[in-house]
């Protein structure tokens, strides 16, 4: 809520004073920044307890809004370097979240528990982006920011409040451990010596890699639909900006409704009778269909189709499958690696796939061929999968949830 909330200032703040130029290099910013900040998330954690890890990072936050408000009623220009923060803040206080909750349950109760949590977020997602539409009409973008810091100290409540009654509820050496600060590795450090994690930074990478490959390939083909039906002369600007606006306004809507009918009804059931790893590979079989059946005659209606499946996959069972892969790991590897993996790895998928449109572009490839890249992508992503299953299988039985 809070995210979706600062979202539409994002663009506004770009758009106003940084040019839409500006997004091509954000992720190569991004992922540059947080090669500091993650190990000194973990250095930070490895100094505090839990409970004040989450309290102190998210008022970290808190604090960053409420300067950019104040740069922003100066009167400062503040686009570049808050499109940046908003990009860091989504990946590393969404990690946080999901390793606050993969640390206060069992594997066997988050088995249960994580697609219900993942309601909470499509709502959120939902109710964020509907009260900032409201708030930026009636009081423009300052409001935005206050109303979302306003948030982010009731979360660092509730976060406070949920971290006490998981004490009052949990064993004595449970509770010793959540009281104790964590180990000294880094997150990267952890990653490199535990080959399942290794994996689900590969899978990360990877997931990324082919779903902003077709985010790009949707874009330029309802570009290029717009162009041959309005023309391409500045007189029919205008009708072409109506075009694009309301395809991906169609696109959106239904993306958002049919992820979160699949949460709310599908997701759970999925994970009872497949269980976490089995249900993983939903996701890359939809996806490499779709690509498929667009190496042969692409049109908008099929792009359409594929990037609804695909979003809304990706937004429910995908990522819902995703925190369940951190529920037998160690505390260790639950804050610091899983930061460097929601954070870092996602920002790097980001900038490799930059990279393979800026290959694209040089070499003209059409959209058939851009497809063609994430047909050849798809079996690597099969096969981080079943190694991944393998080792989950291992950590869970580790763990004593081997129904994982």
């Amino acid at each position: 809520g809070a995210y979706y909330t600062m979202k539409p200032a994002r663009e506004i703040f770009i758009l106003s004073q940084g040019g839409a130029e500006v997004k091509s290099y954000s992720s190569a910013g991004q992922a540059l920044l947080l090669l500091v900040l993650v190990p000194a998330y973990g250095a930070f954690a490895s100094k505090v307890n839990r409970e004040r890890l989450i309290t102190w990072v998210t008022l970290f936050f808190v604090s960053n809004v409420l300067l950019f408000a104040a740069a922003y009623q100066a009167g400062l220009t503040i686009g570049v370097v808050y499109f940046l923060w908003v990009g860091i803040f989504n990946v590393m206080v969404s990690a946080q979240f999901w390793a606050f909750a993969n640390d206060l349950v069992t594997p066997e109760q988050g088995k249960r528990i994580f697609p219900l949590i993942g309601v909470g977020s499509s709502l959120g997602a939902w109710v964020g982006s509907v009260r900032a539409g409201q708030l930026v009409e009636a009081f423009g973008p300052l409001r935005l920011l206050l109303g979302a810091a306003g948030v982010l100290v009731v979360v660092t409540l509730l976060a406070r409040a949920l971290g006490r009654s998981a004490k009052r509820a949990a064993p004595r050496e449970v509770v010793a451990a959540a009281d104790q600060p964590l180990g000294k590795e880094g997150g990267f450090e952890l990653i490199r010596k535990d080959r399942y994690l290794l994996l689900i930074a590969f899978l990360t990478v990877l997931l990324n890699v082919v779903n902003t490959s077709g985010e790009y390939l949707f874009g330029r083909y309802v570009v290029e639909q717009a162009n041959a039906l309005h023309g391409t002369g500045p007189e029919f600007a205008a009708a072409r900006e109506r075009f694009i606006g309301s395809t991906y306004s169609q696109l959106f809507s239904t993306v958002n409704l049919l992820g979160f009918l699949l949460q709310m009804f599908v997701v759970s059931r999925v994970f009872k009778y497949l269980g976490v790893g089995k249900s993983l590979f939903i996701h890359p079989l939809v996806a490499g269909v779709g690509y498929l059946l667009m190496l042969r005659a692409p049109s908008l209606q099929l792009m359409s189709v594929l990037k609804i499946a695909d979003n809304s996959i990706d937004y429910s069972l995908g990522n819902t499958n995703k925190q369940a892969l951190w529920l037998p790991t160690s505390r260790e590897a639950k804050y610091k690696a899983k930061q460097a993996v929601d954070s870092f790895f996602v920002r790097a998928g980001d900038v490799i796939q930059a990279g393979v449109v800026f290959v694209g572009e040089r070499l003209a490839f059409a959209v058939p061929a851009f497809a063609a890249v994430n047909v050849v992508l798809v079996p690597g992503w099969l096969t981080v999968l079943t190694l991944l299953n393998v080792m989950l299988r291992r950590k869970a039985e580790e763990s004593r949830a081997a129904h994982l």
